[in-house]
């Protein structure tokens, strides 16, 4: 599914990365400096900006190991916005799967695969695990 989004990139390539302490606070963050980022580049926020929660808080709650942080980044070329995060646990599967109607979360992979034209997980070098999403960027007409 295609969720383009407006953007009228510059023929450069930009990268952004935090690396923040694997909390929900840290994850907050995460979201707030990421989605200033977007903006500062002109990049449409509608669908970024829930794939960076769900990852951000993703990489909090499931990937969390103690003493352990979590790392956010953007990588935005002229077509696509890559986003990823990693974190340092390695030893759970991901496989999008829909919770019971009257479950209060487990919906988060679905959302990003929802939203993202690609998604996918890479995993290592141990115990390092990195889930990304791709959104395909749309440019606008000169004319309008």
């Amino acid at each position: 599914m295609n969720h383009e989004i407006p953007h009228q990139p510059e023929a450069t390539h930009h990268t952004f990365r935090v690396q923040l302490s694997s909390t929900p606070r840290g994850a907050r963050l995460a979201r707030l400096l990421a989605v200033e980022q977007l903006r500062e580049w002109g990049v449409g926020l509608t669908a970024p900006r829930q794939i960076i929660a769900e990852l951000a808080s993703n990489a909090v709650r499931h990937g969390h190991v103690n003493g352990r942080d979590f790392a956010l980044a953007l990588d935005l070329s002229p077509d696509t916005l890559r986003i990823e995060a990693v974190d340092t646990r390695s030893d759970k599967d991901l496989e999008p799967t829909a919770p019971p109607w009257y479950a209060e979360s487990g919906r988060g992979l679905l959302l990003v695969a929802a939203f993202a034209d690609d998604w996918g997980v890479e995993w290592g070098p141990v115990p390092r695990k990195t889930v990304w999403a791709e959104v395909r960027l749309r440019k606008r007409s000169q004319w309008g």
